[in-house]
């Protein structure tokens, strides 16, 4: 018969290799959650500011409230660096985007069409837009394939002469800033110039912009598909889904026909993707979450299109409303994950 002692030493040591046992379990759960919490970033997102001399002023301020929050992996101004009755000097865009140099995080920009679209306006100085167009590219676009501030590399549509449309994944998440503009995606006429019908080179502007804009939608998607990434981010200026032209775009759907091509686009990748996607966009000035492509929306009849569930729209304050800047948590690439964004508004310090 065993002894005593060997009894007891025997079941110390099965409580020991218990104990061991659930440590090194404890220790794979830990590191589990730590890749999982390392693999989460967060990033910024503004739009429609400075509007106007007290917001021009307050600018700077506005940079240094963002550099404080260290942990943005990156920050993205989605167009309108002016309001709408200023004028679209080069000295205008050279201040600007002497104050974007400033930030300390990789910022994105797609252009607003109050820098460009909108310059035939007489208070805006009688600029052709297209000539706008272009010295916004060279002012702010001068790197393709690097963001400004520090410098992050992104894929752009240089070789379509859209160096602003580009794209990058973060911890399998797609993102896409692509120009799509506010006046109807520029098909209002240039009144400020005399124009009472779109001109020739505006409809082939148009046209050219549009058909990057899809390529590069359904490039982001392929490619997400390939990834098996987790989410699809676009980003973008104009508001397709603006609940002040509700009203107009119901009585005429061709208020808004210059975005038309690229919705069905979004329902058809969106759907078939199948997964999360995410549009932000500026342009409206009011912050929203909804999904405008939802069973059961007005805008699915006047786009004239079937429904995407899985589209979930924010839109950032601006204007009069730009208090604040739009913090984005992407989740860690873990299972039990539902959304994988997550956001808030966070205010400026003045």
């Amino acid at each position: 018969m065993p002894s005593k002692t060997l009894k007891t030493t025997t079941a110390a040591a099965v409580l020991a290799l218990a104990l061991l046992a659930a440590q090194s379990a404890n220790a794979a759960n830990n590191s589990s959650d730590s890749a999982s919490n390392k693999e989460a970033f967060t990033f910024g997102v503004i739009g429609d500011v400075p509007y106007g001399d007290a917001e021009i002023a307050k600018f700077p301020s506005r940079i240094q409230d963002i550099n404080a929050d260290s942990a943005l992996k990156f920050v993205t101004h989605v167009g309108d660096i002016k309001n709408g009755s200023s004028v679209c000097s080069d000295e205008y865009f050279a201040n600007i985007r002497s104050q974007f140099d400033t930030f300390e995080h990789p910022l994105v920009f797609t252009p607003g069409d109050n820098e460009w679209v909108d310059c035939h306006r007489t208070n805006n100085g009688a600029y052709n837009p297209l000539e706008r167009l272009d010295k916004l590219r060279e002012v702010f676009f001068d790197q393709p394939g690097k963001t400004l501030g520090a410098t992050m590399p992104v894929k752009a549509q240089e070789n379509l002469g859209l160096p602003e449309n580009v794209r990058f994944t973060q911890n399998r998440v797609a993102f896409s800033v692509v120009n799509i503009q506010g006046s109807n995606n520029s098909l209002l006429p240039w009144s400020g110039l005399g124009e009472t019908t779109p001109t020739p080179e505006q409809l082939a502007e148009v046209e050219h912009r549009t058909d990057a804009v899809l390529d590069q939608i359904h490039a982001t998607f392929t490619d997400a598909e390939r990834r098996n990434d987790r989410a699809v981010v676009l980003m973008t200026q104009a508001d397709m889904f603006d609940p002040s032209l509700l009203a107009a775009a119901t009585a005429s759907p061709e208020a808004v026909s210059g975005f038309r091509e690229i919705v069905a686009a979004i329902i058809d990748e969106t759907n078939r993707f199948d997964r999360p996607v995410y549009l932000i966009n500026g342009d409206s000035h009011v912050f929203a979450q909804n999904q405008p492509l939802a069973d059961g929306s007005p805008w699915l009849e006047i786009y004239g299109q079937p429904a995407a569930d899985d589209l979930q729209r924010i839109t950032v304050d601006g204007s009069a409303n730009a208090t604040n800047y739009v913090r984005f948590t992407v989740a860690g690439n873990s299972r039990d994950v539902g959304d994988v964004l997550s956001w808030e508004k966070v205010p400026f310090s003045q």
